[in-house]
């Protein structure tokens, strides 16, 4: 048969109380601040990392791991056991699906063990759903196998969908070939129980070969990723007899010797921890110390591709524990390991730097669930926990080929991450319009007017009221950020000062900056703009140069767009006539004053 080859793709701490007055006299320069912005005090973490070091050494650590600051668990919580079932309860699915696989046996008399392997067993016995099947075979491959199904099904009258082979491709920490087809709408790979060498200098597997259920639950990252479920006899096998085990107790083992299993593949070390977040497990603490030893944290540094190291903090973000994630990380000393930063930057990155991340993106998190999930959406959160997570980070810049200079956290996203330019691109413009935003806090906060001092282009062409002038700097900024602006308020929420005292506690400080979100917020309604990038321009460029009789386009023409586009902001009721006419009025004005 002709198989279609695809590749694998699989704190802020002190809210100011701003008094109302007449009027408030505001720079206009200091509206839009280019400056650095002060950091407000950290929240106390237990033993934060005191030193960022480059170099490598030699010498043995044992390092101490601090309790996770955004749940830590307490000595009771962590002798609860997880409720894990007897059995895996089928659905009729999945009931049809494994029913179409033994009848192909039957039909060609084949001996072969079909075993369901890895996330979806642990998965099923935790009462989850999963619609990730992936099935190990133990005489054949799984090319093999998908053949003689697609053969069994053409001969009772119903068509084989989607049947493919996904080939190898370990930068997507695929080591071997697998089969692919569709069944009853669900994707199913096949692949071959198989055991596993590795070089000394690679994660890629040096030789492989058919492996028996037990050599293959011992390769696995993890115990609890390790389970089989054997169709042929409706049964849960448990190979390294502590998978169930460690699922009841709620523990991240590896099957084979951690540091071992580290140095085989350190990307195991970066799964154990998206596990032991997701799931609210305990890393054991063997795990721990050899994922944290430098041995590990070079192989780390030196065998894993960015993509993946990328792909599976996407994932922790993502998901339901990011802070819990990026402690872990933290943890085990390997946050400049995953986050990593060029040879040379400007300025110096301060101690316990790494904490500091995860104090914003702790606020963060907390602030989007006091604010209710249905704020944001599912990329909005993501991108919220980035931008607040390289807070720290965002004045920090390092230089190009070209010799200019660019955001580390440029660097962050499409070096060490490898992830898209969008994402990069959208958090520096959070971190940039934070600023902007931060400016406008006090105004939309007061409902005050404000009045620009000094010489201020925007009053002398423009002649907008006083009252209106929060209004269009408010709609620049909101026309900039469009769906993103509620994003770039909450960072800004993170960095704005709020007035605490020596009696409250973190929940009082976060609920103080979820009131100063929602009043800016309500400010930005009643002005109008929630929607303002929507807005249509009263005029355009031909009316621009008609009424000014202009030959052709060019900056002068978008300027007095932008100009006009003020104009309207100012004047939301206005008409496009009206708009020409004080164009005309204002062009006449400043030939004058030149």
């Amino acid at each position: 048969m002709s198989y279609m080859r695809v590749v694998a793709l699989k704190t802020a701490t002190n809210l100011v109380v701003l008094l109302p007055k007449p009027r408030t006299t505001i720079p206009f320069f200091s509206l839009f601040p280019t400056a650095p912005l002060l950091l407000p005090p950290l929240p106390n973490f237990h033993n934060p990392a005191k030193t960022l070091v480059r170099t490598t050494t030699t010498t043995t650590t044992t390092p101490s791991f601090p309790s996770s600051h955004s749940a830590p668990m307490s000595t009771t919580q962590q002798h609860l056991l997880v409720q894990v079932r007897d059995n895996i309860q089928l659905s009729d699915i999945e009931k049809r699906i494994f029913e179409r696989l033994l009848a192909t046996l039957r039909h060609f008399n084949l001996p072969t063990q079909l075993r369901v392997a890895g996330g979806w067993v642990r998965d099923k016995l935790l009462g989850k759903e999963c619609y990730d099947i992936d099935i190990a075979l133990d005489n054949m491959m799984g090319t093999e196998f998908v053949d003689k199904v697609r053969e069994y099904l053409l001969s009772i009258g119903e068509d084989a969908q989607g049947v493919c082979v996904i080939e190898c491709n370990p930068d997507q920490s695929k080591h071997l070939e697998t089969a692919r087809m569709r069944l009853f709408d669900m994707w199913i790979d096949f692949v071959n129980l198989r055991s596993e060498e590795y070089a000394e200098n690679s994660r890629i597997p040096s030789k492989q070969s058919f492996g028996t259920p037990e050599e293959d639950a011992y390769r696995r990252d993890l115990t609890i990723n390790s389970l089989f479920y054997n169709i042929n006899t409706d049964s849960v096998e448990d190979f390294t007899k502590r998978g169930i085990s460690d699922l009841k107790s709620g523990k991240i083992v590896t099957p084979l010797p951690p540091k071992a299993t580290f140095l085989d593949d350190p990307l195991r070390v970066v799964r154990a921890i998206r596990f032991g977040a997701r799931f609210e497990f305990t890393l054991d603490e063997d795990l721990k110390q050899a994922a944290a030893c430098n041995e590990v944290k070079d192989a780390l540094a030196a065998k894993i591709s960015r993509e993946r190291i990328g792909t599976e903090i996407d994932l922790m973000v993502s998901g339901n524990q990011p802070v819990k994630a990026m402690t872990y990380i933290c943890d085990l000393t390997i946050f400049l390991i995953v986050f990593s930063l060029p040879p040379e930057f400007q300025p110096a990155i301060s101690d316990g730097c790494e904490r500091l991340c995860i104090s914003h993106l702790d606020i963060a998190w907390n602030l989007i669930h006091l604010l209710g999930k249905s704020t944001f959406t599912d990329e909005q959160r993501r991108l919220t926990l980035y931008a607040a997570l390289f807070i720290p980070l965002r004045n920090t810049t390092y230089r190009e080929k070209k010799a200019k200079k660019v955001p580390v956290v440029n660097y962050i996203f499409r070096e060490s991450l490898k992830r898209k330019a969008k994402d990069a691109e959208t958090v520096l413009d959070l971190h940039r319009a934070s600023h902007k935003f931060l400016s406008l806090i006090p105004c939309l906060v007061s409902n005050e007017d404000v009045q620009i001092d000094g010489h201020d282009q925007l009053t002398e062409l423009i002649d907008i009221p006083i009252s209106s002038r929060i209004r269009v700097l408010t709609g620049f900024l909101l026309r900039e950020l469009k769906d993103f602006w509620r994003v770039a308020l909450l960072i800004s929420t993170i960095l704005h000062p709020i007035d605490i005292n020596d009696t409250e506690n973190e929940s009082s400080q976060l609920s103080k900056r979820r009131d100063l979100f929602t009043t800016v917020e309500s400010s930005v309604i009643k002005l109008g703009l929630e929607k303002v990038w929507e807005v249509k321009q009263l005029i355009n460029g031909k009316d621009v140069m008609s009424a000014l009789q202009l030959k052709g386009g060019g900056p002068l023409v978008r300027e007095w767009l932008e100009k006009a586009m003020a104009w309207q902001l100012a004047h939301p009721s206005g008409t496009a006539e009206e708009c020409l006419d004080w164009l005309r009025e204002a062009n006449s004005k400043r030939a004058k004053l030149e």
